[in-house]
């Protein structure tokens, strides 16, 4: 048995965490199940981060910088017209092949609108951080177009929401962010 360096538990542990936290959420997720489906005690978890929030920010984090960096892959190299429907392809397949992703996105928005309601404002600061750079690799990718990013990103908040509602692939509201995966 090969015995994992405390950077691949670390790994081990964002990607549980992604994974727990997106189904019951930061308040509804445990440490213990974190440590749980992992296969180490709680204690180790608090060696490898400081408490259950910096384990819920890591993983927002991995989240976010997942999606950023498949939007600046989907539209690399292509011509500034196809950078619009090979991202929003791209948005479809994760959405299909990586539910859980999504998932932990939405969790993320609820976290931090509980955390700042609380008066931690620094949980949301360091998600931000993140969205904006996701803002950034999508506006640049787009030739920097306000209203193509702001209409992309609107749709994937929509396509977010319907997802966490339960609408299944191919229901009629999904029909506008289709039309706009498609090329012209």
């Amino acid at each position: 048995m090969v015995r994992m360096s405390a950077d691949e538990r670390r790994e081990s542990v964002i990607r549980a965490a992604m994974s727990e936290f997106a189904h019951g959420g930061y308040d509804g997720t445990s440490t213990e199940a974190i440590a749980r489906r992992v296969g180490v005690s709680q204690p180790y978890l608090f060696r490898l981060f400081p408490n259950k929030e910096a384990m819920f920010l890591a993983a927002s984090k991995r989240c976010i910088d997942s999606t950023r960096q498949a939007f600046a892959d989907a539209a690399e190299g292509l011509p500034p017209e196809e950078r619009l429907p090979a991202m929003a392809r791209t948005y479809q397949r994760m959405i299909h092949e990586d539910p859980e992703r999504l998932l932990m996105q939405m969790q993320t928005y609820v976290a931090v609108a509980a955390a700042e309601a609380a008066g931690n404002p620094e949980f949301g600061a360091a998600v931000r951080e993140g969205w904006l750079e996701l803002w950034d690799t999508v506006h640049l990718a787009l030739g920097a177009d306000v209203d193509e990013t702001t209409t992309f990103l609107a749709y994937g908040m929509l396509v977010n929401t319907l997802v966490s509602l339960g609408f299944p692939a191919g229901h009629r509201v999904w029909e506008g962010f289709y039309e706009s995966a498609r090329p012209e």
